[in-house]
């Protein structure tokens, strides 16, 4: 599932949610379906390295290795160890 910005035009919220793509999004706040997407921000180039692997370790530590070469197997183990 996509994570999209969106501006409701009712309550002129701004928020991001996960949608389906079957899926109307509603405002979190007044429940309006009159949005408006918006474009996202994108993270700094520095942070997104530590997004991907915090994300990563996360999936470790439920177990979820399915897609992970064995370097980054290792590197998550051993970043676990450093928790």
């Amino acid at each position: 599932m996509p994570l999209y910005d969106y501006h409701c035009q009712a309550c002129d919220k701004r928020f991001e949610i996960l949608v389906r793509a079957s899926d109307t999004p509603a405002c979190p706040q007044c429940q309006s379906t009159a949005l408006e997407k918006c474009v996202s921000r994108i993270a700094p180039a520095g942070k997104i390295e530590a997004i991907r692997m915090a994300h990563r370790r996360v999936a470790a530590a439920q177990g979820h290795f399915d897609h992970y070469s064995p370097s980054d197997k290792a590197k998550l183990l051993q970043g676990k160890k450093n928790i």
